[in-house]
This record gives structure tokens, sequence and C-alpha cells, in this order.
């Protein structure tokens, strides 16, 4: 809906306000969020729900947008992903909302999408993925591929000289898809099928201890063996507990991770983790002046405990975005918002600034983070903006297309035929 506004006259009025001063709206412009509040995925998505809020009340207090107070519409869909679809649909047709924020694993993702692109919809969705998709209704804020599973697995064969790999993900789209990339990028490197361990688990798997002996028990032959996990939730507890318990250190058989951060770290016992690894575009630790002021008012916020985490700073970058493309559209109608999208820039916060490009990607820096005992990670390696690419160039089928919403209006373009394919889903 769009928001329309009778601007009050008189500035002596408005001064005299104490809470910010709104336009008479007919409406406030409605931020639906859709994350996990139960479940086993709200060890990572209720501090995304906390993060829109505060997102929102700090926009309030500058006066919202088109001068219009904005309400945040909170909705649980509970780790069930067919109930993110009937949420999703309660956002857009019972709530209104002008847009929404949310979703954690892609099949969640998946369930959303049909009916996002049905009712045209607007979803700003915040975490790594596996890429091999693109919607005109969906900014992809978090990591493609190529922002976080290469090049952490490039640091593993030249930084770490890893020789064979242990691909251990949880049992949905993104670990699947993510490890089939995987697979393939690691054959181009010469690493042989045989040296490469892949295995998946259900969502809050707990018993890890024959997975954990069948991950060292490939590195008998004495070469070094390393972990790329695509665990998912509260799984992650078990599989590092089992590790510890194993007595297996970083130098032993290393793990980078690529669903764990400072938020899941925070319910771990990580005096044992030091030194493995995570991948990710934002760390807490991050130097800089953004970067502190954003934990700060994180933490006068939710407590001195609460920590801050990748996700978070996409939803940071994907709602500031999201204000600007509104206000430079003069409406927040969903057509228009995604027009004024492409080109938006905003500062991150490790230093740089994030572009969305007209394939519903942002650039974004790569950062390598060792885990520390007081749950925090020092970065020890960092990129420039890389720009995410929404195929992956490792997949033949994959390697033709290119997505380009803003001048091709496709998603699948082929570069062979100079076509653009239309995959409509199944609603």
């Amino acid at each position: 809906m769009n928001c329309f506004t009778k601007l009050l006259t008189s500035t002596a009025t408005l001064a005299a306000l104490s809470a910010p001063a709104f336009a008479e709206c007919a409406d406030p412009v409605k931020v639906g969020v859709l994350h996990s509040l139960s479940g086993t995925m709200a060890i990572s998505e209720t501090t995304l729900k906390d993060t829109m809020l505060l997102l929102i009340e700090e926009q309030n207090k500058k006066g919202g947008v088109l001068g219009c107070e904005i309400e945040a519409v909170v909705v649980d869909p509970a780790s069930d992903w067919p109930l993110f679809a009937e949420k999703a649909r309660e956002l857009l047709t019972n709530h209104e909302v002008d847009v929404i924020f949310g979703n954690w694993t892609s099949v969640s993702r998946k369930s959303v999408l049909p009916v996002i692109e049905e009712l045209n919809g607007l979803l700003f969705y915040p975490v790594q993925y596996e890429g091999e998709e693109s919607s005109k209704n969906v900014f992809y804020t978090g990591a493609a591929p190529n922002q976080q599973a290469i090049p952490a697995t490039d640091y593993f064969l030249d930084e770490l000289g890893v020789e064979k790999f242990a691909l251990l993900g949880t049992d949905y789209v993104y670990p699947r898809t993510t490890n089939n990339i995987l697979e393939s990028y690691l054959k181009s490197k010469g690493i042989a099928e045989e040296d490469i361990f892949v295995n998946y688990t259900p969502f809050g798997h707990s018993d890890w201890a024959t997975i954990v002996a069948d991950v060292v028990k490939l590195g008998e032959d004495g070469k070094q063996v390393g972990v790329i996990s695509t665990i998912n939730g509260d799984a992650n507890i078990g599989f590092y507990k089992e590790l510890a318990a194993a007595g297996i250190s970083a130098d032993d058989i290393p793990v980078v991770a690529f669903s764990v951060g400072e938020e899941e770290l925070s319910g771990l016992d990580t005096a044992n983790l030091t030194g493995h690894l995570a991948a990710w575009n934002y760390f807490q630790s991050a130097e800089g002046e953004a970067n502190a002021a954003w934990v700060d008012a994180w933490k006068a916020k939710m407590g001195e405990e609460r920590v801050t985490n990748d996700p978070m700073e996409a939803h940071y970058i994907g709602f500031n975005m999201w204000v600007n493309a509104a206000t430079a559209a003069g409406t927040t109608d969903v057509d228009a918002v995604r027009s004024a999208m492409y080109g938006q820039e905003f500062p991150n916060l490790t230093g740089g600034t994030a572009v969305m490009l007209p394939n519903h990607h942002l650039a974004k820096p790569v950062l390598i983070g060792e885990i520390k005992a007081d749950g925090q990670f020092d970065i020890i390696s960092q990129t420039a903006e890389v720009p995410g690419d929404a195929w992956t160039d490792f997949l033949p089928e994959s390697a033709v297309l290119k997505s380009d919403w803003k001048d091709l209006e496709c998603g699948m373009y082929n570069t062979e035929t100079s076509s653009c394919v239309q995959i409509k889903s199944n609603y």
C-alpha cells in the first residue's frame, strides 16, 4: 500500500511534539517480520526479529519513512516450512504489509517464494544461501556461494593445505546445493572424488559420534582433513560438543562453518573450539566507527550479553536501502521501490560500501574469522567487496545464466541463446 500524507503545516506544533513528528498518514507503513521464534531455528532467528524491531524503532526516531510511522508486524512460523508460506500470505493479505524481512533456511524461503510472487510482495532475505535462484520479488542481502563458500574453500586449499574434505550439512536445499557446487569446484582444483566425504543429517540432529569418527578416519593416511560445515540451527551444539569430546582441535581437523556466528556460539562452551573458523561478510569484532555505534546501540537495547552477527548486518543494510529506495521513489509501492533499489549504496559495518546489483544481490566483502575463547572471532582474512552471483560458474547448466532485472528484466538469461528462461513457481 502507498503512504498518503497530509503534512502538518504548523512548525510550532511540530517543534512542541516530544514524539517523532510524523505526518498525518491514512495508515502506518507496515513492515512484516517473518522469523522463527520457536522450534529448532529459533536459536538463530529470534535475534533477527529483535534486529528488525531495533531498526524500525531507530528509523521512527528519524521520522519513519515518507513522513509516516513504521509499524512492525511480527509473526512466528515456528521453524515449520509450510507455515512460512501461510504466514507470508497472512502478512500480505490480512495485514497488507509493504515489505517483508525474513526467513533463514532456504527451504523456508522456497516455501514463501510462490506466495511472494503471486501477490507481488517484496522479501528481503538476509542469510547466506546456495544461489541458483533469482526472483524479481526477492532481494538477497546474504552471501551467495561466490561470497562465502568458494572463498572459504580457497582458504582451506591455499592457506591451510587441506587435502581431504568432509562436507557436513543439514539435510535440505542449502547444504545440498552448496555442496554440489563445492564438489564440482574441488574436483576442478584436483581433489579426487574419494577424498571428498559428504554427509547430511536432519534438523535438530544430536548424535554426532559416528559422523565425527568417520571424519577422523578420513585422515588415517596422514593427509590434512578439513570440515566445511553447512549444519544449521541447534544441531551445531551437539556437533561442536562431540568434536571437543573427541579431543579434536583446529590444528588436527579445522572446521569452517557457514551458519555459525556469534549468536550460535553464545550457547556453546567455546573453550575447546578456539581456532576453528567461520566464513561470513561481517563479524562483531570488525573495527570502525559504524560498527562500534551499531554494537553499542544493540547492547544498550538488548543487554550487554547479546551479540551481533552477519545476518543482522544484512538486515541492517537491506532495511536502510529499502527506506532510501522508498524515499527516492516517493512511495512504498513494490514495483516503484524495486526500480529504486538498483544501484542503492549504503555503508556496511566493516568499513566499505554495500551496493545493490541488478541481479538483486549485494557487493559484499568476504571475511574469515577464527573462533576465540570468548565466543567472538579474530578476523584473519578480509577481501574487498565481491559482487554476488545468482548463478554459479561451477555448474555447467548455471555457468551460462545471468540475472539482470534492471535492463534485461530477466532472472535466468541464457547468454548462449540470448534468451530469457522463465520458470513459473507452483502456487
